[in-house]
């Protein structure tokens, strides 16, 4: 019968014999993960700095962007030259810098982190205007006088903005007052004034207690790109920025 030196000398070699395996599975284990998360980080590397893909959630692009229209928005461009005129502009919430807003909306900027993740961003509870994104059209650009009429036209320096684009304007009474709020200011420095196609339905500037205009830092990219429906794929960069 072994004594003691001898059973512990046998249990030694086994543990001995069956370490390089446990190590070949804790060394797959942790390459597995480590893959895992420099897909993830490389994949929101890219998402944050160069494109990444967005739906149109409402209607108030009609009739150029419809509903469920999958976009890709690039964000270099703005880093060399400001937005222009007619391009479609994807931009944070103004639950996030407008000044009357911006006071009653939850801002952690952890929580819209994982609003924004793929998955997580549905869990129930998780969501806040603050993280929220919008898309509309650049239509008054620094310096220039801007104003917007119950219809919902536009003039900049007191020539009428040609909009082929919208097809569906503010309902007016005989008065030739209605709904829609009105503006008639200046644009701002480093801010722009973009509404949506759809001015009878389109929750922008106008509306926002704290001001019509959007700083442009707070601008995420530029909508170049439309990949969904794929009968409608194609360029969505003006070719034009009158007047």
């Amino acid at each position: 019968m072994p004594g003691p030196e001898l059973k512990n000398a046998e249990v030694a070699r086994e543990q001995k014999a069956r370490s390089p395996e446990s190590s070949r599975h804790a060394d797959s284990a942790w390459s597995f993960w480590r893959s895992v998360l420099i897909t993830l980080a490389v994949a929101l590397g890219i998402r944050h700095v160069l494109v990444e893909a967005r739906y149109i959630p409402s209607g108030s692009m009609l009739p150029a962007l419809q509903i469920q229209d999958r976009l890709l928005v690039e964000k270099l461009t703005y880093r060399r030259r400001p937005p222009q005129r007619g391009e479609i502009v994807v931009f944070r919430s103004p639950h996030r810098f407008d000044p009357v807003l911006a006071g009653s909306s939850d801002q952690n900027p952890l929580r819209c982190l994982l609003v924004n993740l793929p998955v997580v961003g549905n869990l129930p509870g998780l969501s806040s205007p603050a993280c929220d994104a919008y898309i509309k059209r650049v239509v008054a650009l620094p310096g220039e006088r801007v104003v917007v009429d119950p219809l919902g036209q536009i003039s900049i320096n007191g020539r009428r903005l040609q909009e082929p684009y919208v097809q569906n304007l503010c309902p007016v009474d005989a008065q030739g007052m209605g709904p829609c709020r009105t503006i008639n200011a200046v644009v701002p420095p480093d801010h722009v004034l973009a509404l949506g196609d759809n001015r009878a339905n389109s929750w922008d500037g106008r509306f926002w207690p704290g001001g019509p205009f959007i700083p442009r830092q707070e601008i995420i990219g530029r909508a170049f790109w439309r990949f969904y429906p794929f009968n409608q794929v194609g360029s969505l960069v003006p070719l034009s920025s009158q007047p």
